[in-house]
């Protein structure tokens, strides 16, 4: 079933749309009456890899994100902590875990979705040309959205719009 509204008769979609509306209705504040955050940003997202040298090549040569820190974990004897900046601030994660075998990635309740990353145009342009010389696979969404998957199957999605846009809506 490629139309996921197809997994739900009209009912249930009429219902959950109503469901969505009164969430919005209680907690969604126009921006001059929202609370500020109490956040400063995200420090770094964690994900988990089966081979540090594999995950920092992809996201080095192919995301062009540099490598900025690699260290023992502190929770796993052998294990790798690194890290790669992301722009503004931010960092992308992973641990590789020796002696821990992963399962494969599964949609499940609290589990990541996909980390979606702004790149400015031209670098999106450029990662998409450094994908097709991969022969990786992707999908283009609304021709600012690629989403692939890392060598760990970690869903990666590159966005040339702003921070704080989608598709032309504001998302602060």
């Amino acid at each position: 079933m490629s139309d996921k509204a197809s997994l739900i008769t009209e009912d249930e979609r009429t219902s959950l749309a109503a469901a969505r509306e009164r969430v919005r209705d209680e907690f969604l504040f126009s921006h001059d009456h929202r609370p500020a955050s109490t956040g400063r940003g995200i420090h770094h997202t964690a994900l988990i890899c089966a081979d540090v040298e594999t995950t920092v090549e992809w996201y080095q040569n192919v995301a062009g994100f540099p490598v900025t820190v690699l260290f023992e974990n502190r929770d796993l004897a052998g294990s790798t902590h690194f890290f790669f900046d992301v722009g503004n601030g931010n960092c992308l994660a992973f641990f590789d875990l020796p002696g821990v075998k992963p399962a494969p990635y599964a949609e499940v309740l609290g589990g990541l979705h996909h980390v979606a990353i702004s790149v400015p145009e031209q670098h999106w342009h450029e990662i998409k040309a450094r994908l097709d010389e991969r022969g990786a696979e992707y999908f283009v969404h609304s021709g600012s959205s690629i989403y692939t998957q890392d060598p760990d199957g970690a869903r990666i999605e590159f966005i040339s719009d702003p921070l704080g846009q989608m598709y032309g809506e504001s998302t602060t």
